[in-house]
């Protein structure tokens, strides 16, 4: 059985992270895997098993997702266009897959609908079976006839669309209002989790672990973070920061120097999961992967979501679980060091996470999923 995947990051690499979980998954599982990745090149990605194919890269150049450059910072044009669409036909005639699986589309990415409905019109003429593979909450869309579009799309080209998440916790429909005209194509797989790996002593014991995904828009917290420290009960534990690329050398080497005894400032490290197991508290944003894995990891936890742009999706999923009790939220208009702090010392007067009714087995549900589709 030949996989490809089609992903897409603009600001940060959450999308990224999430479809090389599934397609390390997918390759030990026997399938023949490729990932064609659009955005630009992450350090330390891991494609495990698959094979990582890289497409001339585009990148969003805020927050708002209206302007997207290439990797010289030039606004793409028609020839950019054209010359992308025929790397993706290309790596999808290299392939010959009998699944595609596009990440989020179409339930956003539209700005790249140029590349994909070709794709997936080349697909359908192959008798390629099309699958959707989308997180649980997605932004709500800037004109209500997008949903529309969406509907279509869906009807028109694919026949599954896997939701990565857990209707008891989060309904696909709280953020997808058409949910119903295409309920029969829909699976919920549960959220995606890589395995942890089993405790052991190292870095990161008993630590403050501060992070903020890929780094793109992380400044704020980070800075929040680091000035919270002395003010808050934890201020006698080693604080160990983790950057991603996505934050400047100048952000980064600024936050290492102003650094005081007992906090490490470091780039994102690919044991992240291992340091959340040996930790004691963990401060982060939001996002999908984060959250998961902070949740997996069972530690007590504050979640600073982003919020910027039209940006929703980190805040509705830390409210959720805030309602649960399962974790301290501190929303981006609240975010300084004294309210960081405020949650932190809460966070730690209270009991640990607990992953208890949520369903985190999300990567084996989609090799199943897919393997089943292959067997139709």
């Amino acid at each position: 059985m030949k996989v490809l995947f089609w992903v897409q990051h603009l600001l940060g690499i959450g999308h990224l992270r999430r479809t090389l979980s599934l397609a390390r998954a997918a390759a030990a599982a026997g399938m023949e895997t490729v990932v064609a990745s659009g955005g630009l090149p992450v350090p330390g990605a891991d494609p495990g098993g698959a094979k990582l194919v890289q497409l001339p890269p585009v990148r969003a150049v805020d927050r708002y997702f209206k302007k997207l450059v290439d990797e010289r910072d030039r606004p793409i044009d028609d020839a950019w266009r054209d010359r992308r669409r025929k790397a993706l036909l290309e790596a999808y005639d290299a392939a010959r897959p009998d699944v595609l699986i596009t990440e989020l589309f179409p339930f956003g990415r539209r700005q790249l609908r140029f590349e994909l409905e070709p794709l997936l019109a080349r697909a359908k003429a192959d008798g390629c079976a099309a699958v959707s593979s989308v997180r649980d909450i997605l932004v709500e869309p800037d004109k209500p006839e997008r949903i529309g579009e969406m509907l279509d799309r869906v009807k028109r080209w694919y026949d599954l669309v896997l939701v990565h998440g857990d209707p008891a916790f989060v309904p696909f429909d709280a953020t997808f209002p058409g949910l119903d005209e295409i309920a029969p194509l829909v699976r919920y797989t549960g959220y995606t989790v890589d395995p942890a790996e089993a405790p052991s002593c190292g870095d990161g014991e008993g630590e403050v672990l501060v992070s903020a995904g890929g780094g793109a828009v992380g400044e704020p917290l980070l800075r929040a973070a680091l000035a919270a420290r002395p003010l808050s009960a934890a201020r006698g534990r080693r604080w160990r920061f983790l950057v991603g690329e996505g934050l400047p050398e100048a952000v980064f080497s600024g936050l290492a120097q102003d650094a005081p005894p007992g906090v490490i400032v470091e780039r994102a490290r690919p044991d992240f999961q291992a340091l959340l197991g040996r930790a004691h508290l963990s401060v982060s944003q939001g996002g999908y992967n984060t959250v998961m894995e902070v949740l997996a990891a069972g530690l007590r936890a504050v979640v600073a979501p982003y919020a910027g742009g039209h940006e929703s999706e980190q805040t509705l999923r830390a409210g959720a679980l805030a309602e649960r009790g399962a974790l301290q939220v501190v929303t981006e208009n609240e975010l300084s060091p004294e309210s960081l702090a405020a949650a932190i010392d809460r966070a730690l007067a209270g009991p640990p996470l607990s992953a208890a009714g949520i369903d985190l087995a999300g990567i084996p549900a989609t090799v199943r999923l897919l393997q089943g589709l292959n067997a139709r």
